[in-house]
């Protein structure tokens, strides 16, 4: 990530330097620009807290251009989110996938944004087993609890019925902007004219 610095005094004459990220904090926007690990998910997570202690009022805005990630690392992000005093506005600008579809359902209902060139695509959990054999019957077992939770949230967020996410999860389900706010992903389509 390019970190630009700005200089600047303050009262007392002291030089300080501003990167953008910290910018864009005292703005409250957060950005999920990458695949979502557990070190971005920590990051996104401790400025959620750090803007919600700083004024539990007004709204996050958290942008999403995301492939996705760790189920466990962005199930932190969406605990926190959920958590919060502060509205969560979610959006959208080039990609929400996977982890990252999930995150932009999360956001506050009627907050929930998409550039008009977006893609949000939602999908069943991908596979990583590095099991023993005699493992192998917990990870799947594991594997088909967080896919049963991930359809849950999605099912909650969307208001559609839970088979219908079942059945559009089996495979990578592809949306525009427009499809996703019919399908109830995001609220509102950020437009040239708005």
């Amino acid at each position: 990530m390019t970190i630009l610095i700005q200089q600047y005094t303050n009262d007392e004459n002291t030089k300080l330097e501003l990167n953008n990220i910290s910018k864009l904090l005292q703005n409250r926007i957060i950005l999920f620009s990458q695949a979502g690990d557990d070190e971005i998910c920590n990051l996104i997570v401790g400025q959620l807290l750090y803007l919600e202690n700083e004024d539990s009022v007004t709204d996050i805005r958290l942008f999403i251009n995301s492939p996705g990630g760790s189920v466990t690392a962005g199930l932190s992000v969406y605990d926190t989110i959920q958590n919060l005093s502060a509205d969560v506005s979610t959006i959208c600008f080039g990609l929400a996938a996977s982890m990252g579809a999930v995150l932009l359902a999360a956001g506050v209902e009627n907050k929930r944004f998409a550039f008009a060139s977006s893609r949000i695509m939602i999908h069943q959990p991908l596979s990583k087993v590095e099991a023993p054999w005699s493992h192998l019957d917990i990870q799947i077992r594991n594997g088909a609890y967080f896919k049963d939770l991930l359809n849950k949230i999605l099912s909650f967020h969307t208001k559609q019925e839970l088979k219908q996410i079942e059945t559009d999860t089996e495979r990578d389900f592809f949306l525009s902007a427009t499809e996703a706010k019919q399908y109830g992903i995001i609220d509102h389509i950020f437009t040239h004219n708005n």
